[in-house]
């Protein structure tokens, strides 16, 4: 890559991963109090209205938002016109789902449910308002203003989760989370809004709102398929095992994602921009493929790896064992989120020479997959085995890893050739970071035989996975190791 691309690729770098940092921090404070104040009924019922909002932020986006990106030079009238169609799209689903939301509350035998779903549904027209806020400064790798603001929503929405979940009384403390919803999504929009003073024009064009439909069509498509895969477990545990054990299924997920998403989302944002700008140069996108794969597989496998070593200890420290019965459901998510990530991070390739139809057609495979485990395991859902009131939500997730172990072969089968590479250099990039990590994870199990003290624990492995990581990586001499260190101490 030219030297000024690397640069702003490596701010990019750099500013995402402060962004998630803080973000990670934040939420892990604000869900320690959540989580110890609320009980698991209560995340069942917040789990639930999520994920019907999940499927009404589809529609407020439409995949423009990945179509911005793609496109190498976007008009102020291509911002403005997704910017009103996501605005109107917005209100209509919210208007949708506030006459919905009684009989949601009906199929789940929730009355709260339709208060708790109206208020909480006014959060994705907050973020549909700033989603071309966003772009425009992605597409600019001007990634600090979004930290802030992240950290900005983050902060206020935390204020007011714990205010609530403190003072509110049983039964009531749901609303703790209802509100940290909506706060964090209105700030964020706000300071966006403040910092880029960015206006859009008076005028709605449908010839660039056509423009976008082939990227964006496509993109729409791949997140509603995505969005079934992540939410037809919601749906599923709340319907046939009740609010008790979806809340245990709720908090694996949401600290799982807390991870996965972060991380997906310091590749993606990152190296999306700059796959966009060399997508006509064969060479070069060959180069920034393997470079981005190395990269990716260099901080999502020993991520996430480290947080399944960690689990036991870190959810003992924080929550006492409240919830140890979602433990495992959470390191299987984990597990699940290397396939997923890396997928995402093969699927910008693809995005960037605009062939997103092939994307639609892996997330079928894998959909179809999951859906064949889920019928499989959905006699045993409800089913216990011995102190384990949550063995039959195992079987489901372990069919659902297997589905993305799938969907992540059959993209690397077909995205390697399309970037000049082949499928065994694809598989180099990422096999010595798992052999490390796996090297990695086996030390800090051994160290966290020392001590029987959660915190003592927790700190002896963190900081043995950090130690042996990392040290491996320099004596094998990892040029991305030496690169991202680089990258994150460039003051740029």
């Amino acid at each position: 890559m030219d030297n000024e691309l690397k640069h702003l690729t490596a701010r990019s770098v750099k500013w995402n991963l402060i962004d998630r940092i803080a973000s990670i921090a934040l939420y892990t404070l604000i869900g320690i109090v959540l989580a110890r104040e609320l009980e698991t009924t209560e995340f069942g019922l917040v789990g639930t209205v999520l994920m019907f909002q999940a499927f009404a932020s589809l529609f407020v986006d439409s995949g423009f938002s990945y179509a911005l990106i793609q496109r190498k030079a976007p008009t102020r009238l291509d911002y403005s016109t997704v910017l009103w169609f996501n605005t109107g799209v917005s209100v209509a689903a919210y208007l949708l789902l506030w006459f919905a939301s009684p009989a949601i509350a009906r199929w789940y035998g929730e009355p709260e449910l339709t208060s708790i779903g109206r208020v909480t549904f006014l959060a994705f027209i907050f973020n549909a308002a700033s989603i071309v806020q966003t772009n425009r400064l992605m597409k600019q790798k001007n990634v600090a203003p979004i930290a802030m603001a992240n950290t900005a929503g983050l902060i206020a929405g935390g204020i007011v989760a714990i205010y609530l979940a403190v003072t509110l009384g049983p039964g009531r403390k749901v609303w703790a989370v209802v509100w940290q919803t909506n706060v964090l999504n209105l700030v964020r929009c706000l300071v966006l809004w403040l910092y880029t003073r960015w206006t859009p024009l008076p005028r709605f064009s449908w010839p660039a709102l056509k423009s976008f439909f082939a990227v964006g069509g496509s993109m729409m498509s791949i997140s509603l398929l995505n969005t079934i895969f992540q939410n037809v477990y919601t749906f599923v545990i709340g319907s046939f095992t009740g609010m008790g054990k979806l809340g245990y299924y709720t908090q694996a997920d949401k600290w799982s994602k807390m991870g996965i998403s972060s991380l997906t989302q310091v590749v993606t944002s990152s190296f999306l921009p700059t796959l966009s700008d060399v997508q006509d140069d064969p060479e070069r996108f060959a180069r920034a493929s393997a470079k981005m794969n190395r990269a990716g597989s260099y901080m999502l496998i020993a991520c996430m790896g480290m947080a399944i070593a960690v689990a036991e200890p870190l959810f003992h420290a924080l929550f006492g064992t409240k919830w140890d019965a979602a433990i495992l459901l959470f390191q299987i998510l984990i597990l699940r989120g290397i396939f997923t990530s890396l997928t995402s991070l093969y699927n910008n390739y693809a995005i960037a020479m605009g062939h997103t139809r092939m994307i639609v057609a892996m997330e079928l495979v894998r959909d179809i997959t999951a859906a064949a485990g889920l019928a499989a395991c959905l006699p045993f859902i409800d089913m216990s085995r011995g102190d384990n009131i949550v063995w039959g939500i195992e079987l489901l997730l372990w069919g659902q890893l297997a589905a993305s172990a799938i969907a992540w072969g059959i993209t690397v089968w077909y995205v390697a050739p399309m970037c000049g590479r082949t499928r065994r250099q694809f598989l180099g990039d990422t096999l010595p970071y798992l052999v490390i990590t796996l090297v990695t994870m086996a030390a800090m199990w051994t160290t966290g035989c020392l001590s029987d003290n959660s915190w003592i624990k927790l700190a002896l492995m963190s900081a043995t996975g950090i130690a042996t990581y990392y040290g491996i990586n320099a004596i094998a001499g990892s040029q991305i190791q030496r690169d991202l260190t680089a990258y994150l101490r460039h003051r740029g």
